[in-house]
């Protein structure tokens, strides 16, 4: 996977809702996956003699189960210590060996100084850590592995790099196909929580039995098995060492695993560096429910009961206001306790499930004109397709438009747009005003994501520009 670019920016400009937000930094260079070597090495022998650890998947059945057990927990609070949260779960797991250099030091104090980011990645990481978790452990994975989102994205599902790697996973198109990652018009399965994190450990899997050590396997996905590869056959052919510390890898790369030590350093022992790690159950925060039928994603939330922002999260991969049913069913996330109300709600609501069409922008349309036809403004308009309020719908181009009343809807399967434009981006509680792209160590790109306030609407551009070896994406206000 190609670079990483999520720190440097997330705290620069607060969280006033007011203030325009541009210079977004770009979010996550960290780790566009490569196309897959044609042969891999075999196994190491203890990738092969491991026997994993079965442990069942979060479905809606536990959510009783995990509700009795936290009434338990507050009963018996006064006599028993607290239940374990999921870092302890994480502590137990941690089984590759530990990094000690300067670099890592670096990344530590990068953090240490900047709580309300490590807050941040916290509180996104508190939605998918015990899914992530549970996963690595069934493969018999070392559990540092679930931390790698926390340097790819910090958790964000909606994260998107300079080099078109999208989701907490940051895959880039090639290898998402390479790895059964669906991608349409309608749907990113890149940003998919169940179906990219899936798909990331079957990756990093091939890597550590192409390259035997986690750290090698781990620092091809950021650098790329094919680099990774030619880099270990230069060591190969000067009869050097084939060690992290002594093979050639970019920049970025270089600071990659010490990143991920840094991390591992502050989960195993926060008040080491001053931080205070929020309470995460090790519990499923989420279930999946079937749904055979297309439907809005704001009816979906409604009939949930859960806000908006909350859906979007545990359902980044849709890519427009409709969720567009696939070979007759889909899966839709929902917090466990939200499960229930979704499916009484659903069989009891009699209204059109879709409110949404797409329509094919024809060589004389103007948009003022589809606005007025379908009874919107034309702002509205562009909001809803993350189209820049300055860009132009060329002929061709496919959008949403509101569905007449009883109309059949027409979502035909369409394919991906080259880029995706981001319409929606999770929003931590707090930010200060105190870093700037320039303020993180410059022994490597740190990019730091700025996140816009909740009632802020953004229609991601294309225009780029370098600054501090950083490649910063410009974001607009979309009303």
């Amino acid at each position: 996977m190609r670079p990483s670019a999520l720190e440097k920016q997330a705290v620069k400009n607060g969280m006033n809702s007011r203030l325009p937000l541009i210079a977004f930094a770009a979010l996550l260079l960290g780790a566009c996956a490569q196309v897959p070597l044609e042969q891999d090495a075999p196994a190491s022998e203890a990738a092969l003699q491991a026997t994993p650890k079965r442990y069942p998947p979060a479905t809606i059945e536990d959510a009783p189960l995990a509700a009795a057990k936290v009434a338990r927990a507050h009963a018996d609070e006064k006599a028993a210590p607290p239940p374990p949260d999921i870092w302890h779960r994480l502590r137990a797991g941690f089984r590759i060996p530990d990094m000690d250099n300067g670099r890592v030091r670096m990344w530590e104090r990068w953090y240490a100084e900047r709580p309300e980011y490590v807050e941040f990645m916290v509180e996104m990481g508190s939605h998918f850590l015990y899914y992530v978790a549970q996963e690595v452990e069934r493969r018999n994975m070392p559990s540092e592995i679930a931390l790698l989102p926390m340097i790819e994205s910090a958790y964000n599902p909606y994260a998107y790099s300079r080099s078109h790697a999208s989701g907490m996973w940051q895959f880039i198109r090639s290898t998402a196909k390479n790895y059964g990652l669906r991608q349409n018009y309608w749907y990113d399965g890149r940003r998919d929580v169940i179906a990219a994190t899936n798909a990331a450990l079957d990756y990093l899997q091939d890597l550590h039995e192409t390259f035997g050590t986690w750290e090698l396997a781990i620092a091809a996905y950021n650098f790329g098995e094919n680099g990774m590869s030619r880099s270990i056959a230069r060591n190969r052919k000067k009869k050097r060492p084939i060690t992290y510390e002594k093979l050639w890898m970019p920049r970025e790369t270089r600071n990659y695993f010490p990143k991920l030590q840094a991390v591992k350093n502050i989960i195993s022992d926060p008040a080491r560096f001053g931080l205070t790690l929020a309470y995460v159950p090790d519990r499923p925060y989420f279930a999946s429910v079937k749904t055979d039928q297309h439907i809005d994603v704001k009816l979906a939330a409604e009939l949930a009961d859960v806000s908006i922002e909350e859906f979007r999260i545990l359902n980044p991969a849709h890519n427009k206001p409709v969720i567009r049913v696939v070979d007759g069913a889909d899966t839709i996330l929902l917090p466990v306790g939200n499960v229930e109300t979704f499916t009484k709600n659903l069989q009891a609501y009699d209204a059109p499930l879709v409110s949404w069409q797409a329509y094919r922008f024809k060589r004389r349309d103007r948009l003022s004109k589809i606005a007025a036809k379908y009874g919107v403004s034309m702002t509205y308009l562009k909001e809803v397709n993350s189209i820049h309020p300055r860009r132009r719908v060329r002929p061709g181009q496919t959008i949403v438009v509101p569905l007449k009343n009883g109309a059949k809807p027409y979502l035909p399967d369409l394919p991906a747009p080259r880029f995706i434009r981001v319409r929606y981006w999770p929003q931590p509680k707090k930010l200060e005003q105190r870093d700037t792209l320039t303020s993180a160590p410059r022994q490597s790109p740190t990019p730091l994501a700025q996140k816009p306030a909740p009632s802020t609407r953004l229609a991601l551009t294309f225009e780029h520009s370098t600054q501090d070896d950083q490649l910063v994406t410009a974001y607009n206000r979309a009303d």
